[in-house]
Order: structure tokens, then sequence, then C-alpha cells
């Protein structure tokens, strides 16, 4: 087996070779090339875009069953701020581990998902069939987080991250003289209105999850840089998030409510558009409940029932199929994620890897 500095490399290149979601052709050719060393049974390349899925039957009995296991491949516009360079490594490396497995009692697939970031590879790949064709019982993932120590798991057998939705609010009047703006149908005032009104939209101190809601500003545009002009037009965004999808639906239904209502008494046409939307990673409470036992007592293990306020497109399999998310300690005092100062941890690339041997040669489905 090749040692832990052939990975350490491999995540370094693919951390200078950066591919936004939908472009991910570097990350994709070397996946790619390392699963075909190691000779799965079946290998799909360009899975809903770039995605790669690589497939070992079992070498036991239940070979009806499959346990996937997925890893994001995306960069962000700065780069690979987010670890996924890292999560990248650590599946191959587990991919390792599958095909020297002697004795694996489910069939196991790998996911190398693209376009996470913008909520959209999950369900591609979701709708490529695969999973499906191969009887995919569950599904796992992790992801990295600074702040908590280096190899533990964090678990949660609920939400383990929020639902979103970015949404733009374009409110269109009408352009006049800025010395008769009386002529005119200025946005601006409905503008304010819609921002002071969502202000109040946010709950964040329940310990209800499905009352948690939270309402981001996070721009705003009215008129142009012209001095003789009353503006004519406006833009405001916001994100939207919830703990539960039932709250999220809400949260979008109420905002949708007071937009109307302030752009039809101005007598301005609107427009919504809904940018990047991610469903509650609502995880399967049954095999999270496992994977404490699994991981007791080789990993350490916190179990959590407060959901991260971030987003992951995890969500997309979970509606589908049973499975669960989890958290692993990247470093207490490590830089968060989307840093310009955040470098994925090498150290990290071997415990993680474990963790999913530890899954695959222990769950049951």
């Amino acid at each position: 087996m090749k040692d832990i500095e052939y990975y350490i490399d491999i995540r370094k290149q693919l951390h200078y070779h950066p591919d936004v979601s939908g472009h991910e052709q570097f990350a994709h050719d070397v996946v790619v090339h390392e699963l075909q060393r190691l000779n799965p049974d079946e290998l799909y390349d360009h899975v809903g875009g770039y995605g790669v899925i690589a497939y070992w039957k079992s070498n036991l009995n239940d070979a009806d069953k499959t346990v996937a296991f997925r890893a994001d491949i995306d960069a962000l516009p700065i780069g690979h701020r987010c670890g996924h360079d890292g999560h990248t490594t650590i599946m191959l490396r587990f991919a390792e581990l599958v095909a020297s497995c002697k004795e694996r009692r489910y069939n196991v697939m790998l996911v190398f998902q693209p376009e996470e970031e913008t909520g959209f590879g999950a369900q591609k790949i979701v709708e490529s069939g695969l999973l499906q064709r191969h009887n995919v019982k569950v599904i796992f993932g992790l992801h990295n987080l600074p702040g908590v120590p280096l190899g533990t798991v964090v678990l949660n057998p609920g939400t383990f991250a929020a639902a979103s939705t970015g949404v733009v609010y374009s409110l269109k009047g009408r352009e006049t003289h800025a010395s008769t703006p009386e002529k005119g149908l200025n946005p601006g005032l409905a503008v304010a209105e819609i921002i002071q009104r969502f202000s109040h939209l946010s709950c964040q101190s329940s310990e209800n999850l499905s009352d948690f809601r939270q309402s981001t500003l996070v721009c705003c545009r009215i008129g142009e840089e012209a001095f003789g002009t009353s503006a004519g037009k406006g833009e405001v965004m916001f994100t939207l998030r919830a703990f539960t999808n039932d709250s999220m639906s809400q949260l979008v239904e109420q905002a949708r409510s007071i937009v109307n209502e302030v752009s039809a008494r101005e007598g301005l046409q609107l427009n919504i558009e809904y940018i990047e939307p991610f469903r509650a990673t609502e995880n399967t409470p049954a095999l999270v409940k496992q994977l404490e036992a699994v991981f007791s007592p080789q990993v350490s293990t916190i179990v959590t029932h407060t959901p991260f306020r971030w987003s992951e497109d995890f969500a997309d399999y979970l509606q589908v199929i049973p499975g669960a998310f989890f958290g692993i300690g990247s470093g207490e005092s490590h830089p968060e994620l989307h840093h310009p100062d955040y470098v994925f941890p090498d150290r990290l690339i071997e415990p993680a890897s474990h963790c999913f041997e530890l899954i695959m040669n222990n769950i049951i489905i």
C-alpha cells in the first residue's frame, strides 16, 4: 500500500489546482487515475458532470446490499479553503483500504461528488441512477471541523447542518429626473422597509430547533451613480436559513409574503430568484447510534444535538437513502472554513480514512 506521504502529495496537487463547481476537470482526472490502479469492479467517470463513482462487490454473502461513502471534490472561487481537497484525498486513501479488504461484508460504493458548494452536485449523482442500480442501502459522509480537536468525531442524531437559500428580490419602478422624484417610482423606501422587516424574521435563541430561523442581508443595490436621475430599480439579497426543512419552507413563504405586500403597495414590479438552495441535512438516528458504537473506543467522539448553521448538499442523499453525515476535527486552533488562511491539515487524512474503514467493517444494514 502507498504510504501517507503519497497521499499528502495528492492532496497538495489538488490544492494547487482548485476547480470551482461545475469545472472539476483536474480533480476528476486525478481521482480516475488513482482508482484505475485499484481495479474496482465498476468505475464510472463524468457522473453528473465531473463526478466519479467506484464500486467493489462484496466478497462475502450480502452481495445484494451496498454501503456508499461520499467525498466532495470542488473548490471555492478563492481556492480549496473548505477542505474538499482533503476530503477527496481521504476517500482515495480509503479506496485503497477497500480494495485490499479480504472480507467486505457489503458491496462498497465510493462517490466523488462535484458541485457541493453550489448545492447541485448531490442531486446530479442521485439523478444518475447509479445509487439505485447498485442497491445502495445507506450512505455516509464527513466534513472537517475547525475548532474541534484533530481527529475527534462529531455526531448528531438529528439535523447536522442547516437548510439555506440565497434569494434575490428585484424591484422595478420608473426612473425620472432627480428634480421631480414624485413623477417616478423610486424603490428606495420599499427596499428599506424590506430590510427592516426581514430583521424581525430571525429567531436564534429558541431551544426548539424547529423555531430557529435566520435572515442575513448580503447585498443591496438601488439605482445608478447618476445624480440627475431618481432611482427606478433596486435589488436586495438575503440568505435565509433554518434547522428543519419545514421551518425553511415557512421562512421562505414569510419572506415572500413581505416582499409581495411591499412591492404591490408601492406599485413596483417584483421578480424573485432563489440561489444555491440547500435542504437541512437530517441524519437517520439509528445509523448515528450505530456510528457511536462503531467508533467507540477507538475514536474520540462527541454527540451534539445542535446543528451547524452552514449547509451541505449531502442532505439530498438523505431525502432518498438512509444515512449519516458527521464531522471530524481539524484542530482547535485551525482557521475557520472559507477563511483565507485555511489549509486542510494533512495529519487528518489517516484518522479520517480509518473512520470510513471502521464503518465499512462494522456497520449493519
